[in-house]
């Protein structure tokens, strides 16, 4: 078994995203067959899945939802963590094999990632992160680009003979959440004072990372399609809620970001 990505070993980290959506079944059935999540359990209109016994994802049935508007605040993509190098090498070569559309592919220095978009427009990162002790640090700023990843040299930790891929492996987390904002700024301010969040990287005005405990980000928040938005329109599909795992919470809350965004908080220990 592979160990816990670091990503989830620091004071604060992401447990899982809700979706609300159109036609659930079907998104569901996107995120296992592509992403690679198991449905753990079924609620009423509620269907949760995850990697192992780990809830990741719930995805909340709303037929008559309007669908999501990209130029508003919301969810730019959910970030999937897999636990090692040779994970990311067998999905890409199952989304080889199933010819399953990449929007991008990026190698960041902290991190590989590749970029999809599932079938009601939710963005999604599948990506591995390199070991936290080689990222490089200008005081307490982290070294991110986006430069083209080398995907014959991940493929290739795959070993012949493997069984290949056979979906999100346990210790799979959701890494991060990237998040459509109105303005950068105000909702590195706002992280800071809820959740006492570091801004480790900015990339001019329109976007910020933030994290805590020293990962490159747990939060991203960019304003590229949604530059000035206001409040969400909250009858439309997209992202539902942010849960967070806080070490530091003494009981469940709930918190709104300056968007609407509703980001839970539940305490628990890293790992």
């Amino acid at each position: 078994m592979s160990n816990i990505p670091f990503a989830a070993t620091t004071p604060i980290s992401v447990a899982r995203v809700g979706l609300k959506a159109r036609d659930a079944d079907a998104l569901a059935g996107f995120y296992r067959d592509v992403v690679g999540l198991q449905e753990l359990s079924r609620d009423g209109e509620t269907i949760t899945l995850g990697a192992g016994s780990r809830a990741l994802l719930d995805i909340e049935a709303d037929k008559a939802a309007k669908p999501d508007d990209p130029r508003s605040a919301g969810l730019f993509h959910t970030a999937f963590l897999l636990p090692s190098r040779a994970d990311l090498g067998r999905w890409i070569k199952h989304a080889i094999d199933r010819r399953i559309p990449v929007d991008g592919a990026s190698d960041h220095l902290v991190s590989e990632a590749l970029y999809l978009t599932d079938p009601e427009g939710n963005g999604i990162e599948i990506y591995r992160d390199r070991p936290h002790d080689s990222w490089k640090w200008n005081g307490s700023q982290v070294a991110m680009a986006t430069d083209q990843l080398d995907i014959p040299s991940i493929v290739a930790e795959v070993s012949a003979g493997d069984a290949g891929w056979r979906g999100m492996p346990e210790n799979s987390i959701v890494g991060h959440v990237h998040l459509r904002v109105g303005d950068p700024a105000a909702a590195a301010d706002w992280w800071k004072t809820q959740f006492g969040f570091d801004t480790v990287a900015k990339y001019g005005n329109s976007a910020v990372f933030l994290s805590s405990g020293g990962y490159h980000h747990h939060i991203g928040a960019n304003s590229w399609q949604s530059p000035g938005a206001g409040k969400r329109d909250l009858s439309r599909t997209g992202l539902a809620w942010v849960e967070m795992r806080s070490a530091d919470a003494k009981a469940a809350s709930s918190y709104e970001d300056p968007w609407g965004t509703v980001i839970r908080a539940l305490p628990g220990q890293p790992g």
